[in-house]
């Protein structure tokens, strides 16, 4: 009889603070759902046309996070362990007792410590914020504050007392269900791993079958990768549309500097620059603010073409510090290229290669031209927009050099992932 006249957080009737407890559990599970969705979709896209798109700005995207190191934990994306947490929370509100709200209590401010600890991660390392992480952030400081605010014994209790008194029993069922569950996304993890292999064969084929596109009017000249002297020499030539502020070249940057040892002399890629800045890029207006600073990094890129190559590597090196004015203009000092902002013929240059975005037919009703984010690879005058994984940038790869040396494509029928090899 006690349980049901308490005014507490969970017991004693569905009051609003109960509402607002059962909405912050159902909130937390929706965006660790939309989060682990993400996770799977940008790191085992399932074809050529479903990868990774999530980047508001340089600095608002969740793409950073489904490829950084802390997205997963032995296999078993982050997300999963805040939607245990979801529900836990929304459960409790639903068939409360004593025993549960304290466990969800208890759970809830190592929940908050860690919510903590992974925004700080994301800014302070990795310099980005996720918009899905950002919802579940929210959603578990208002459990906490809920708990902290209504919980049981609130002002009869230190704080610590309060939030240290779980229900052994319930801790330890909620622990064995939760290592089930995680076991299970284990498996389901790898699974998605071995369907990479099938996934691969697919996105070649898919890759075959793109429209052949026209090279751009007017290749830049600053070239990331140089196996031959003529462009289209190599068995691999790889237009490359990118902006040095942007979250998915930067991964793309990664994929392709590990490609270019597998593949040495095979592959020429021309930076063709595009940065997603209205200051110097009219070709899509309506990404002309996405990463302010993103055309001064292109001009100073473009002030030293014989170092091209190590200002590239450097800026990639570095991409946590390119936004920040003071890291370019010291970028600037050591390559010599202070005045490469007010150089008419370095802008001329840029914006001509910008330009060529332009030439292209639009790939969406939503933008005029068919160039209208970065990343986007013309790889061997067939384009794709977006990221893929280094699991299946290198089947392409592997496909068009068989191609190249057989003459034929029977890479689609043979191929088999270098660990696999016997």
């Amino acid at each position: 009889m006690e349980n049901a006249t308490r005014k507490t957080l969970t017991l004693g009737g569905w009051s609003g603070r109960r509402v607002l407890s059962f909405i912050a559990g159902a909130g937390m599970i929706a965006a660790s759902v939309m989060t682990i969705r993400h996770f799977f979709l940008a790191n085992y896209p399932a074809t050529i046309f479903t990868g990774s798109f999530c980047d508001v700005s340089a600095f608002f995207n969740c793409d950073s996070s489904a490829f950084s190191p802390i997205a997963q934990v032995m296999g078993v994306p982050l997300g999963y362990f805040g939607l245990v947490a979801g529900a836990l929370v929304a459960l409790g509100a639903v068939v409360p007792s004593e025993a549960f709200e304290k466990t969800n209590r208890f759970l809830s401010l190592f929940n908050a410590l860690g919510v903590i600890a992974l925004l700080l991660y994301s800014v302070v390392v990795m310099g980005s914020l996720c918009l899905l992480c950002s919802g579940y952030y929210v959603f578990s400081i208002l459990s906490f504050v809920l708990f902290w605010m209504y919980g049981d014994g609130r002002g009869e209790r230190g704080f610590a007392v309060r939030f240290t008194q779980p229900a052994v029993k319930l801790l330890a069922v909620f622990a064995v269900v939760g290592l089930a569950g995680a076991y299970g996304f284990r498996l389901y993890h790898d699974a998605k791993k071995e369907a990479q292999v099938g996934a691969a064969v697919r996105i070649v084929r898919e890759y075959y079958e793109l429209p052949r596109v026209a090279s751009p009017s007017f290749i830049s000249p600053y070239w990331s990768v140089k196996s031959t002297e003529r462009f289209e020499d190599a068995p691999i030539h790889i237009v490359e549309y990118a902006d040095f502020l942007c979250p998915d070249c930067y991964y793309l940057a990664q994929q392709l500097d590990r490609l270019e040892k597998e593949f040495a002399g095979k592959i020429n890629i021309a930076f063709q620059f595009f940065p997603l800045d209205g200051t110097c890029n009219s070709v899509v207006p309506e990404k002309a603010n996405l990463h302010p600073g993103a055309c001064e990094t292109a001009y100073i890129a473009a002030g030293n073409l014989p170092l091209f190559r190590e200002i590239h590597d450097e800026i990639w090196a570095h991409f946590r510090s390119v936004r920040n004015p003071e890291w370019r203009r010291e970028l600037a000092r050591k390559y010599g290229t202070e005045g490469a902002m007010g150089d008419p013929a370095i802008r001329d240059l840029v914006e001509r290669i910008i330009n060529t975005g332009a030439e292209y037919e639009r790939t969406s009703d939503e933008y005029t031209h068919g160039i209208r984010s970065t990343p986007t690879m013309i790889i061997n005058n067939r384009m794709i927009i977006g990221t893929l994984p280094y699991g299946e940038l290198r089947a392409i790869f592997q496909a068009l050099v068989d191609e190249r040396e057989s003459g034929s494509r029977r890479f689609i029928e043979n191929w088999v992932p270098p660990a696999r090899k016997k």
